[in-house]
């Protein structure tokens, strides 16, 4: 299975309101941990800040928990990474800093940074703080606590956008640099 290809037959996800009350919110004073082993304060960064929460990102030496594939929006970490990677350039064009977030580990994500040579930090949500900082949509699976991927957009510390359901995630970036490009 290749983990940077869609399979055409992926189940869309469905808008279930759970990301309706976002928007015009403020990020919260947390700190998380990115690959670059520096705390990140989410509510700090000048200009856009565009944060791609994700479920989790596959390997290709570990396999994705079962029924991962029947999952509505949890399969597409890799390409939506990767399309963030492939966008990168353009978006700080328009004043816009990218990060990816999910609950994996650090450690975890360093190797994920690294194998696809992404120009931009991913940070650790080990706790779930921003879900409960924001009630953000998650989902089990297996024993796991995940996010269901979701993208916002903050311009200091407000959420001026937010995108949910993400599908198809190797998308998402287009539709972000789409949005700014008409701010």
């Amino acid at each position: 299975m290749s983990l940077t290809n869609l399979p055409k037959d992926l189940p869309v996800p469905q808008d279930d309101g759970a990301a309706n009350h976002l928007l015009g919110m403020t990020l919260p004073d947390i700190s998380l941990p990115g690959t670059d082993d520096e705390l990140h304060h989410l509510n700090t960064f000048e200009g856009y800040l565009v944060i791609y929460v994700y479920p989790m990102t596959g390997r290709p030496d570990v396999p994705l928990p079962d029924g991962w594939e029947a999952i509505p929006g949890a399969r597409g970490c890799t390409p939506q990474s990767c399309s963030f990677r492939d966008h990168y350039a353009d978006l700080q064009q328009h004043d816009a800093q990218v990060v990816g977030l999910s609950t994996q580990s650090t450690a975890y994500q360093q190797e994920a940074k690294a194998r696809l040579h992404l120009p931009y930090e991913l940070l650790s949500d080990t706790q779930l703080q921003l879900k409960h900082a924001l009630s953000l949509p998650t989902f089990s699976v297996e024993t796991m606590e995940l996010y269901k991927r979701l993208t916002l957009i903050a311009q200091g510390k407000q959420i001026v956008k937010v995108f949910y359901p993400v599908f198809p995630p190797d998308q998402n970036a287009a539709d972000v640099l789409a949005w700014l490009e008409q701010r």
